[in-house]
């Protein structure tokens, strides 16, 4: 049985990206599946294609039609076959499953994942995590990507840590960078520390 882990962020905020560093260090120790969601396309899923060594048919891209948390919270049955397939077809132990991108109110349903992480970055203001959506507030690990872009867009991210501690209580967040891969290892921790 797969340990599913759903990763949600608004557009832009890395999602794949993470999905794809993780992808890449954990493959070496588990087997890994991923199903991608993109309302017309499936973009993201070819892009993993062509950038990851898995069996691409380890790859399942859904394309939703419609807004992308019902396909993850309300009807989630596109997605639950396809991660049916995968754990029929390829036994993953690490089963992602990236929603396509939303706003600050994202959740999953825990009859599709076990676990999820929400993605938000640092371009999108400091003031995000002062908002509160749903995602933010209820995933099980928040990461704030692109800290390397703090200085760029005016972003104290002393402040920000603040406020993302604040709203988390003791809840498990990380701050990480593309630009430093220690930081990514961090998730990964996280995950291993699931299975």
């Amino acid at each position: 049985m797969s340990i599913k882990i759903g990763v949600a962020g608004p557009v832009g905020s890395g999602k794949t990206s993470i999905i794809e560093q993780l992808t890449n260090s954990l493959q070496k120790r588990y087997t890994v599946g991923i199903v991608t969601n993109d309302i017309y396309t499936k973009e993201d899923a070819d892009y993993l294609k062509r950038n990851l060594e898995i069996q691409s048919d380890a790859i399942i891209g859904v394309e939703t039609g419609g807004c992308p948390h019902t396909a993850i919270r309300d009807d989630i049955s596109a997605n639950q076959k396809a991660v049916e397939d995968l754990e029929s077809s390829f036994h993953p132990d690490i089963l992602f499953v990236e929603s396509g991108g939303d706003n600050l109110s994202a959740t999953f349903s825990y009859e599709l994942i076990d676990y999820y992480i929400y993605i938000i970055d640092v371009a999108q203001g400091g003031d995000i995590p002062r908002k509160k959506g749903a995602g933010l507030l209820f995933c099980d690990l928040l990461v704030v990507n692109k800290t390397d872009l703090a200085p760029y867009v005016n972003v104290d991210l002393e402040q920000m840590q603040t406020d993302v501690k604040s709203n988390r209580k003791n809840k498990p967040y990380t701050f990480v960078s593309k630009k430093d891969q220690s930081t990514i290892k961090e998730i990964e921790a996280w995950i291993e520390c699931l299975m």
